[in-house]
């Protein structure tokens, strides 16, 4: 268990990381917040979307935390929604445990991507995380519910934020029913980029 925990996650200046309708999810809000990432590099040849692309310390931040990224867990509605909006090559090339309670087979996809669907919780799922990652950091990719489950049982080490010159008004905040007694954070790296503010924070327990 040498890897940390950690999210990594873009969001509005009022705090929001996405919209609160899944079919809102690619709109023009959520796209508005992620235009960032879009144009790095990295990103675009991670999901195949052809030469080119922006470097910079943008890009080193997405290569940094796909390459730190060992497995990765993720709630079972950030799982419906990009079961249909991934790519067939699926961008993460890691195992992914998935906590649901629905029962199913592991799913592989081209590229090193294998969903596995837990179904007895969040710390097994982070226990099979760890083991798959070895050395690596586990990611709690979210969505934000699950994010804040790992947050408030105090099993995250680190996150960080892209923070968007964007406001949303209302969809899910992260930190909506955060249990702010129990957590304490340390500022470990503020980085403003021409696009976002990229701000790292470790967490402690209060």
């Amino acid at each position: 268990m040498a890897g940390k925990v950690f999210f990594s996650v873009s969001m509005s200046l009022d705090g929001f990381i996405a919209p609160a309708s899944l079919g809102d999810l690619m709109g023009r809000q959520w796209m508005e917040l992620q235009a960032w990432v879009f144009p790095q590099r990295f990103f675009r040849e991670n999901l195949k979307l052809g030469g080119g692309g922006e470097e910079g310390r943008d890009n080193d931040i997405v290569r940094e935390t796909f390459e730190r990224t060992g497995a990765s867990v993720m709630g079972k509605r950030m799982f419906d929604a990009g079961e249909h909006a991934w790519p067939q090559e699926a961008p993460f090339h890691t195992p992914v445990f998935v906590v649901t309670h629905e029962q199913r087979d592991p799913w592989e996809r081209p590229g090193g991507t294998t969903f596995h669907f837990v179904n007895d919780g969040i710390e097994p799922a982070l226990d099979r995380a760890r083991e798959a990652a070895g050395d690596r950091d586990v990611r709690i990719a979210g969505g934000g519910a699950t994010i804040l489950q790992y947050l408030n049982a105090g099993l995250v080490d680190e996150f960080s934020i892209a923070l968007s010159p964007v406001l949303f008004g209302s969809g899910i905040r992260l930190f909506d029913g955060v249990d702010a007694s129990r957590i304490a954070l340390e500022l470990v790296r503020s980085e403003p980029s021409s696009r976002v503010t990229h701000l790292t924070y470790a967490v402690h327990p209060r």
